[in-house]
């Protein structure tokens, strides 16, 4: 009897053994089909992912096959389809681990993120899953995907739906001390409350994504995300030179990993040379080894910059402004500066250009610098309100009215200094002559 079982068992065993090694081959088959016939391979993953079965074979076999699916549907851009096999696959679910239900869930989620024009799906999808997580009291992965969705409400520009889900969400993390979520918690944060202009904010929750990722191991590409929010920080703060070394070492970690952010930290880097008075190095920092790489629209639009910031151009910037239109626009750190550049430039060549005069038209200041005189008048007016240029703007001749600057009289500043000071000492003796008395 004993023997009977012992049979019976190998038997089963080896039955097991051919299904799993069956099932290999059609996701074989699959894999080789995808590419040529992506039909085929998605009939055979489809069937994979419809079987029935158990043991860690089967399971290994049935991950792949639905991972390679979605790619297939991603790919051809079946959103819909998409939503409905993570719907179909939740029970499934209950026989993995849940490490791996939690990578399979990200996954296709991320896959539905990357298709063109998915709109709000990867949104509903997440708030789907969220739902889902919390009747089956999954808190490990409910956590992860609230944190995506935090950074998907971010790239749609919902800043205000970010917030409130980073509060709530960061509150139920602290708990449970898991830092390396807090760090992308953090960073999501931190770029948030910039967006929205609240500096000291963002600083306080990018110093605790730092604190939070020296504690632990760190991805390079995490490490690489948080350089590039410090260098933003930094250049808002005019603190370029510093802002250029966190871009520099953003650039080297997405440079390394082939990641294609790696050229917008290069922008950000030529960008700061700009700013720092330091044009004459983007030439040869975009014809270098790194600059050739990726070489493109982006680079030729910071090298037309820094010629018109070199010679003080304000017909040249705006002229690169309007060539490489989608580049800067697509870009939120580049659009920020080069408008503050805009200001600065338009201020200085108006300053050359009203200085040998003691009352001038504005139409003929709007006439030499090529702008409308409505611009050329509003930023006179700004400058005398900020006292960087002496006069007033006569609106009813149309004209700009220049005064002497006032010279210093030094001799009567510190003549009344020593003036303040004998009153501080006669009033010492007073008192000390009335304590004697």
């Amino acid at each position: 009897k004993i023997r009977k079982m012992a049979i019976d068992g190998a038997a089963m065993e080896t039955e097991d053994t051919s299904v799993a090694d069956a099932l290999r081959e059609r996701l074989d088959q699959g894999k080789t089909l995808k590419a040529l016939k992506p039909a085929e391979a998605e009939a055979i993953f489809a069937s994979l992912v419809g079987a029935e079965g158990d043991g860690e074979d089967f399971n290994k076999v049935k991950e792949q096959a639905v991972c390679l699916l979605a790619e297939i549907y991603a790919d051809q851009k079946r959103i819909g389809e998409i939503q409905a096999l993570l719907v179909q696959i939740r029970p499934f679910f209950a026989s993995i681990p849940k490490a791996k239900t939690a990578k399979i869930v990200r996954t296709l989620i991320e896959l539905v993120a990357k298709v063109p024009g998915a709109g709000k799906v990867p949104i509903q999808l997440c708030i789907d899953t969220v739902e889902w997580c919390r009747q089956e009291k999954r808190s490990f992965l409910r956590h992860r995907i609230q944190a995506k969705l935090a950074s998907m409400y971010f790239e749609s520009k919902d800043f205000v739906g970010a917030l409130a889900l980073v509060g709530d969400l960061l509150s139920e993390v602290k708990k449970l001390d898991d830092k390396p979520l807090l760090v992308e918690i953090h960073l999501v944060e931190s770029r948030t409350h910039h967006q929205v202009r609240n500096h000291p904010r963002a600083k306080a929750a990018l110093t605790a994504a730092r604190t939070a990722a020296n504690a632990i191991y760190c991805p390079p590409i995490l490490q690489a995300q948080i350089d590039t929010q410090a260098g933003t920080l930094h250049a808002e703060e005019k603190d370029y030179k510093t802002a250029y070394s966190y871009f520099y070492e953003a650039y080297e970690s997405f440079n390394n990993l082939e990641d294609p952010r790696a050229l917008y930290s290069l922008k950000h880097m030529l960008l700061c040379k700009v700013l720092t008075n330091s044009s004459e190095e983007v030439p040869g920092l975009i014809d270098g080894k790194s600059g050739l790489k990726y070489a493109g629209a982006d680079l030729e639009a910071m090298r037309d910059l820094a010629a018109a910031y070199s010679t003080r151009s304000l017909e040249k910037l705006i002229k690169t402004q309007e060539t490489y239109k989608k580049q800067i626009e697509e870009d939120p750190v580049a659009k920020f500066h080069l408008t503050n550049l805009y200001d600065q430039l338009l201020e200085q060549n108006l300053a050359r250009l009203v200085e040998p005069f003691s009352q001038v038209q504005i139409s003929h200041i709007a006439e030499l610098i090529k702008l409308p005189i409505a611009t050329v008048e509003a930023t006179l007016s700004q400058m005398i309100l900020d006292k960087k240029f002496n006069g007033i703007l006569d609106q009813g001749a149309g004209a700009l009215i220049a005064y002497e600057s006032d010279a210093k009289h030094t001799t009567l500043e510190a003549g009344l200094e020593t003036i303040e000071n004998m009153g501080k000492v006669v009033n010492s003796l007073y008192k000390r002559a009335a304590k004697l008395s």
